[in-house]
């Protein structure tokens, strides 16, 4: 079982990329999922979360109203649409189950990781 992200790479500040997270082994479907970033010499960082239904998100400040979590239940992937890229937002990506299918009050309670993507965005 893992997940599998993908979708990052190398883009200019103000540009756009989306992140995609696919599983193998287990279905994604009716669970909580999240983002969480590592940028370099820093700790990995909760960024984004959403529910099972897909009714309640959630997101850290710096992202607000620039990226979008969202799932596609058809598609069994979630996604992470980054907009307005800053070059703050560099670091890798994770993907990240949590084991329910409401959003955990502590955030960082993951169930499985993936392996991450890589967002690097240039000045």
């Amino acid at each position: 079982v893992r997940l599998v992200e993908s979708g990052g790479g190398l883009v200019q500040a103000g540009d756009s990329l989306r992140l995609s997270c696919a599983a193998s082994g287990r279905t994604l479907n009716n669970y909580a999922m999240g983002w969480f970033r590592q940028a370099p010499g820093k700790e990995r960082e909760f960024v984004s979360a959403i529910s099972g239904s897909g009714e309640s998100t959630m997101y850290v400040d710096p992202v607000k109203g620039r990226f979008t979590i969202s799932r596609d239940s058809a598609k069994d992937t979630v996604y992470l649409q980054m907009n307005n890229l800053k070059p703050e937002d560099t670091a890798a990506y994770y993907c990240a189950a949590y084991d329910g299918t409401t959003i955990p009050y502590y955030t960082d309670r993951v169930d499985l990781w993936g392996q991450g993507t890589q967002v690097i965005v240039a000045s």
